[in-house]
């Protein structure tokens, strides 16, 4: 028919999910984990999202679908908290933003081959190692980072990293809320990778973030809120082009975002409070975990294509496992950061109660006088 939208093979079998209210509760609880870790960290939290959605059934490509939708929405409530505290470069944003879409087109049609090509299983088993692959070389890389700090060194690009970063590749940008000057090469090819992981796997932040710190040299804050200023067109390319091909459950969208928006703010109030080292260290745990989780799950994936032989009992196990690294991972990330605002409301009230009492005693002076 002409006009009409080409599904890719094997959409119609996973189009619908059943919505119970167990699943329904799953997914609002889903969301306020990720909002929380988008709000601190500027990844989007869909690094914790998308695998969760998984291990609760819901095809893998689907889950990258819903997440990406979520995400525009998110993103926008995200970067005006941020934007109030001057946490966003949006010059920076809009420089990367042409290389952002051509990374979500490309990631958009490589996934759609790839579930046409060798159904949910095939599909679910490139997510996964893609993040495999792409969160153990961050959580490493950031790992290092921090231990290099504990130990009273100074944080470093580290040798690859550092080397990019010195590229003096004409033409170079001034960055003014960033306070950094870079090349525009260099700020494009941030943005290709942000955008093809964030079409692959929802979310692009937890390489956006790190490249804009590691390889830019943007604060740690203003990479956190400028990542959420570019999710914005990143979400808005990513939904509509799901959604053309039918793999855009709004059900799972509206649930996530429940969730989510009470947990953004709390996020993004952190990063006030927080430091910055502390920042990177919530994050290369959670990270580290949910690479183990997606490792863990990975034969249970092949053992669904038929590639390799397993008893139902021992992808059970795998499946047990993974779940316990994923949502490990949630909790110690969550438990760290309402901690750590714990630590420092604790220290303003101190200082609070110690300014009244310095104020009484010389109030009590002055009238002795």
């Amino acid at each position: 028919m002409a006009g009409a939208v080409e599904i890719p093979a094997g959409v119609e079998a996973i189009k619908f999910i059943a919505m119970t209210p167990k699943m329904a509760f799953s997914l609002v609880g889903i969301g306020f984990v990720g909002g929380m870790l988008s709000g601190f960290l500027g990844s989007g939290g869909a690094f914790i999202m998308t695998p969760a959605m998984m291990s609760l059934g819901i095809p893998g490509i689907m889950a990258v679908a819903a997440n990406i939708t979520h995400k525009f929405g998110k993103a926008i409530m995200g970067s005006k908290k941020h934007g109030e505290y001057g946490n966003v470069d949006k010059r920076m944003g809009l420089v990367m933003f042409i290389a952002l879409f051509i990374g979500v087109q490309l990631a958009v049609s490589i996934s759609k081959s790839v579930l046409s090509k060798a159904g949910t299983a095939g599909s679910n088993l490139y997510i996964s190692v893609m993040f495999v692959v792409i969160l153990t070389w961050v959580s490493w890389f950031m790992y290092r980072d921090v231990k290099r700090a504990a130990a009273g060194g100074v944080p470093s690009r580290g040798g690859l990293a550092e080397k990019i970063g010195s590229l003096n590749i004409p033409p170079m940008i001034h960055f003014k809320v960033a306070n950094v000057r870079c090349s525009l090469w260099l700020a494009l090819l941030v943005g290709l990778a942000t955008g093809f992981l964030a079409g692959t796997i929802g979310v692009g932040g937890f390489i956006g973030v790190p490249a804009m710190i590691y390889l830019l040299g943007v604060p740690t804050y203003v990479a956190a809120g400028t990542e959420l200023f570019l999710a914005i067109f990143s979400g808005m390319q990513g939904a509509y082009l799901y959604a053309i091909n039918g793999l855009v459950d709004l059900r799972i969208t509206l649930l996530l975002y429940v969730g989510s928006l009470l947990g953004l703010t709390i996020g993004a109030v952190g990063t006030r409070v927080v430091r910055g080292m502390q920042i990177k260290q919530v994050m290369t745990a959670i990270i580290a975990m949910v690479a183990v989780s997606r490792a863990v799950v990975i034969p249970k994936y092949l053992a669904d294509m038929k590639v390799i032989k397993m008893s139902q009992q021992t992808v059970g196990l795998f499946k047990y496992a993974s779940d316990a690294f994923l949502y490990g991972s949630g909790l110690v990330g969550c438990s760290m950061i309402l901690y750590w605002m714990f630590q420092a409301w604790q220290r303003a009230s101190r200082m609070e109660k110690e300014r009244s009492a310095a104020g009484s005693e010389a109030a009590a002076r002055q009238s002795t006088v």
